[in-house]
């Protein structure tokens, strides 16, 4: 039986953090004195109250007998609170006077997909753009997480949420108890964080776009303080730190923790880190090529071109500093390729996970081998061990329904009148969390001009993405409901 007292208390729980991490928006907005630090007030405030009076009417049960089932309730919910209510100061202020835009702007940050609806970026108050990078900032390592590393207010009961806000092929832990390996995470997603703010600041950006960049790029969400994104800071070496720091958000954060152990033949000798790292070298001289033989740019610069929108659109992060649908004739259909891959499971982000691309590759070999050697026990190894068939078929299952959401979210977009090139590169976008796509949605458009059905369809997308598929779809079934 769903334990639901438990389950809004913790909702109510996390609206209170979001309440808090709102009202730090403050300092930006009264130094840039840009009008909105009352809405920002107000807001933070209410958050934390409403949340405060959502805990108090639930109060009374244990938080620490969580089951599974009542963990993805926790995280669906809180997901689609954190975004209902993060919308709010949008509206409020008017910088997004549609609530459908602004709740579509939000869960964009809030699942890291950096996907937007916003035309005039800069003109928006300094303190509602850095709610905006916060927003990704939070949802990258997941705010279930964070709420573990803070508070020992869920009790054992944790470990049922770090499951389903973690979900994925691969377990990894850096230490047997969750609250332990929440804050580990957490302070080297924060270690990182302020690091690259450093260099950004030391390359020249002021400290208020260095820090919202630093936010959306560890968190591979994307969002930028700028219209043109990073392509408005033309400078090598704010190109390459980023590059950088979006290819270490790509990257396992055991595979971190464990380096700072000294452990750094771990790298070297995971799997998934050396075809992450091989995926991306490939595309990025291939890339490089294309953009010598079809433009008109020196070789520093067409393999920076290359390297920063390879290594950007992999790992779902969707900065851009070019129109990568010009470099060739073949661009858009690489880049449309690249919204599938994702970054490594156990990272920030987003997509089907090239650990899950490795597993099918390697089953599909060993099905061959089956055919020609019958009674043969052919297993399906990963980094040196085998791998249960549960997780295979986990695998399986996980990326036929997602070519199947991709296909039914692409043809409902197109029905709202999207052209079909469009309505496939916003399906594969918002369902990989990657931001940009092809066609309308491509890296020197957004999402405005789509119609507000089409907004809420992607922004369901953009959840089932986030919480890869199992967590928010399973609460839909009806076996869920069951006592």
């Amino acid at each position: 039986m769903l334990n639901l007292r438990s389950v809004f208390y913790i909702v109510g729980f996390l609206l209170v953090v979001e309440g808090a991490f709102l009202l730090t928006s403050l300092g930006f907005s009264l130094y840039y004195d840009d009008g909105a630090w009352r809405v920002i007030l107000f807001s933070g405030l209410g958050a934390a109250a409403f949340g405060g009076a959502v805990m108090l009417l639930s109060r009374g049960e244990t938080t620490e007998n969580l089951r599974a089932r009542d963990g993805y309730l926790i995280v669906t919910i809180g997901w689609l609170a954190l975004s209902a209510v993060g919308a709010i100061p949008f509206v409020v202020h008017g910088a997004i006077p549609s609530y459908t835009d602004a709740f579509f702007e939000t869960i964009s940050g809030f699942t890291t997909t950096g996907a937007s609806i916003m035309n005039d970026i800069e003109s928006a108050p300094a303190g509602l753009l850095y709610w905006r990078s916060l927003t990704q900032w939070m949802g990258g390592m997941g705010i279930i997480v964070l709420s573990l590393a803070i508070l020992p207010l869920l009790g054992i009961g944790g470990m049922q949420l770090f499951v389903a806000e973690m979900p994925g092929p691969t377990k990894d832990k850096v230490h047997p108890r969750v609250k332990e390996t929440a804050k580990r995470l957490w302070g080297i997603y924060a270690a990182l964080t302020a690091i690259e703010t450093a260099l950004l600041y030391a390359g020249g950006m002021s400290f208020f776009d260095a820090i919202n960049h630093a936010f959306t790029t560890m968190a591979t969400g994307g969002f930028s303080p700028k219209q043109a994104s990073v392509a408005a800071y033309d400078s090598p070496f704010i190109h390459y730190v980023i590059v950088v720091f979006m290819f270490l958000a790509g990257v396992n954060f055991t595979i971190h923790y464990r380096a700072l152990k000294g452990r750094f033949g771990e790298a070297a000798k995971n799997e998934e880190f050396r075809t992450y790292a091989a995926v991306l070298g490939v595309a990025t001289l291939g890339v490089t090529a294309a953009i010598l033989h079809y433009m008109d740019l020196g070789v520093e610069e067409s393999f920076r071109t290359a390297l920063f929108q390879v290594v950007s659109m992999t790992t779902t992060t969707g900065y851009v500093t070019a129109d990568y649908e010009l470099f060739a004739p073949f661009a858009p259909l690489l880049f449309f390729l690249l919204l599938f891959v994702g970054g490594s499971a156990g990272s920030t982000g987003g997509g089907v996970k090239i650990s899950r691309h490795i597993l099918l590759f390697k089953n599909g070999l060993a099905e061959f081998k089956r055919l020609t050697h019958p009674r043969a026990v052919i297993p399906v190894r990963f980094n040196g061990e085998a791998v249960g068939q549960d997780v295979m078929r986990n695998v399986t299952a996980f990326f036929l329904i997602y070519l199947f959401l991709f296909v039914v979210g692409a043809f409902a977009l197109a029905l709202t009148g999207l052209d079909f090139m469009t309505a496939m590169g916003a399906s594969a976008t918002c369902l990989g969390n990657v931001g940009p796509g092809v066609g309308g949605v491509g890296p020197v458009s957004n999402f405005a001009a789509v119609s507000d059905a089409g907004k809420w369809l992607l922004s369901a997308l953009m959840l089932l993405g986030r919480l890869e598929l199992f967590t928010a779809l399973v609460i839909v079934s009806s076996a869920f409901w069951r006592r």
